[in-house]
């Protein structure tokens, strides 16, 4: 999935999604981006900047319903991240978050329709 950049103070940030087995959960990282090769400028539709290392990981679990998503800190550098980047990741993930609790609603089984009595076994009702 391609990153998503944005531009803050002169620097850019990018958020990419995709999915890690061995947590089963959808990762959401925040990185510094670096500007892409020169060569690409001649190709339509190329990006302008590449992620870099992910320094804020937010893993969303999608198989297990009670599980809390968490984020995660990475990296021996010092990152200062600007509020409105911040802010940005954290919406990133709460979109995330809810998609994946909806698929939870949706792959939940209906409960199933009571079955009528057999023959010999009528429900009475109240009267």
């Amino acid at each position: 999935m391609p990153a998503e950049v944005r531009e803050h103070a002169g620097r850019h940030y990018a958020v990419q999604f995709h999915y890690t087995l061995p947590d089963s959960s959808w990762a959401v990282e925040l990185s510094e981006a670096a500007p892409a090769p020169a060569s690409w400028a001649e190709t339509p539709d190329a990006a302008t900047h590449l992620p870099g290392p992910a320094f804020l990981v937010a893993l969303i679990p999608d198989e297990a319903p009670a599980a809390e998503p968490t984020v995660c800190v990475y990296g021996p550098a010092e990152h200062v991240i600007p509020y409105e980047i911040m802010r940005w990741f954290m919406e990133q993930v709460a979109d995330q978050v809810e998609r994946c609790r909806s698929g939870f609603k949706r792959s939940e089984p209906e409960a199933p329709e009571p079955t009528p009595p057999g023959p010999g076994h009528e429900v009475m009702s109240a009267k």
